[in-house]
């Protein structure tokens, strides 16, 4: 059986062979997982189809083409009953049985003698599956092995290539400043209420629903409340025309292992606050599991982040393309306000919008952030609906 790097979506054409999860010679069982392979969008695991043996033929680190056969599965035969045959029958084209260990061996061997007798050869068949700017002189991407320890005086630094989804992530980064007009406003909302809401009914809901009730619902049913409302910031450009969208696919922006994928809850607006909280759960569960596919990533037209949960207090998100907004959620902080004419100490949060000013005015911005504000700040008749 081959170990073929699978086809994961139109747009993806390379992938990187990032962890073995069996060694070269090793026995594997049917459905077990051999193999990690990561893309500039999502993380897969390839599994066996059969009990067998493995070899491997690509190492980790290495970059290679969607399609290209990565390793072996062989199937391990019975033993016969029957008597060993005879040398002269063994010659006759018959291929003896060889153990896993000695076909290691030899295989070593062999490509031991291929690499003294031919290094440039094997050297430029090894750079075709590189990634595009990276040459095979480098030891530790030649080899597909992790990054050699410095030389004596040259501890100061060490160099290491790009994940190809740490590489898609600065395309975009870079993409963003470059193609749109990003802006972006703030605000601050008190979380008094929201607050006391959960603490009033969070066992409640937990023990009817199976999940805590955390923010992340609050935030999508009032900015899908605001995105009604200022529609704008739910359209996007499409060359010379302005794609209003009449649905709600709202991107939840989640930290990952290797970096941030923003999986799409579709038609948020008809899901309730235990749907919301569940789906979120269950993203977590798949990226942990690399089990996400593409088409949950794809589609979303609007996006919120919580940079609060690392101890973030204020910071700009950046745009999601083809999307026009994004909102940024922040840390919870009791400070000091200013309440009738009193200074009281209220739990915060600062808010952040960024948009592409090239479709939505500074006017509209303001007022979208200052609507997810009330609905916040007033979030019962919210929590009535969802």
């Amino acid at each position: 059986m081959e170990i073929k790097v699978p086809e994961v979506g139109e747009s993806v054409f390379e992938a990187l062979v990032a962890k073995w999860y069996k060694k070269d010679g090793e026995r594997v069982k049917r459905d077990e997982p051999v193999c990690e392979i990561e893309t500039d969008k999502i993380t897969v695991e390839l599994n066996s189809d059969l009990d067998g043996v493995l070899s491997v033929e690509v190492p980790e680190g290495t970059t290679v083409r969607i399609g290209a056969v990565i390793g072996m599965i062989t199937e391990e035969q019975a033993p016969e009953t029957a008597s060993a045959p005879s040398p002269a029958a063994s010659f006759g084209g018959a291929v003896p049985l060889v153990s896993p260990t000695e076909r290691k061996a030899a295989r070593e061997k062999a490509e031991g003698k291929k690499i003294q007798e031919k290094p440039v050869q094997i050297a430029e068949k090894q750079e075709s599956l590189l990634p595009r700017g990276v040459r095979s002189e480098e030891p530790a991407i030649y080899q597909g092995e992790t990054v050699p320890p410095p030389a004596a005086g040259d501890e100061r630094i060490s160099r290491q290539p790009m994940t190809p989804i740490r590489r898609r992530i600065a395309e975009r980064l870079l993409s963003v400043r470059q193609q749109t007009a990003m802006l972006t406003t703030f605000n601050e909302v008190e979380m008094s209420r929201v607050l006391a809401l959960r603490e009033k009914y969070g066992e409640d809901f937990q023990h009817r629903h199976g999940v805590k009730i955390g923010f992340m619902p609050f935030f999508i049913k009032a900015c899908i409340e605001a995105l009604k409302e200022f529609p704008a910031v739910n359209a996007r450009i499409d060359g010379d025309d302005i794609v209003y969208q009449h649905f709600y696919d709202i991107g939840i922006a989640v930290s990952g292992e290797k970096g941030l994928v923003v999986p799409v809850l579709r038609n948020a607006d008809r899901l309730h606050f235990a749907e919301i909280e569940k789906g979120i759960e269950n993203f977590v569960e798949m990226i942990k599991s690399n089990k996400l596919a593409i088409s949950d990533l794809e589609g979303g037209t609007f996006t919120i982040t919580n940079g609060g949960v690392f101890g973030s207090l204020l910071s700009t998100p950046i745009l999601n393309p083809p999307q026009s907004g994004v909102l940024g959620m922040h840390a919870v902080q009791e400070r000091p306000v200013a309440k009738k004419g009193k200074v009281v100490i209220r739990p915060m949060m600062y808010l952040a919008l960024s948009y592409d000013h090239r479709i939505i005015d500074g006017r509209e911005a303001v007022q979208f952030l200052k609507k997810v504000k009330e609905c916040i700040e007033d979030p019962e008749e919210m929590l009535l609906e969802g």
